[in-house]
């Protein structure tokens, strides 16, 4: 940047330090352009894992609360839907 004769040497380097903030964030959009467009693979394998330890999470919840109404049955006698407070013979 060239000196203007009439700037004071502080308003001198705010502008200097301006114009490096304008072209550090010419550079970060860049790049964020860039993994926006082509995610790298560390990415792309962190995310495929987190992806499998979700379902698996989803798949132990869905085992549980199976465990837990089958195990409710069984308390109630056997009976489908016994101890839901549901009169079935209305």
């Amino acid at each position: 940047m060239l000196s203007q004769p009439d700037l004071t040497p502080l308003e001198q380097e705010v502008l200097e330090e301006y114009e490096k903030l304008a072209e550090n964030m010419k550079r970060l959009a860049s790049v964020l352009d860039t993994l926006a467009t082509q995610p790298s693979t560390e990415i792309l394998d962190g995310l495929r894992e987190l992806e499998r330890k979700t379902s698996l999470v989803f798949t132990l919840l869905k085992a549980s609360v199976y465990s837990i109404v089958l195990q409710q049955e069984i308390d109630y006698g056997g009976q489908p839907g016994g101890g839901t407070g549901v009169d079935e013979d209305s």
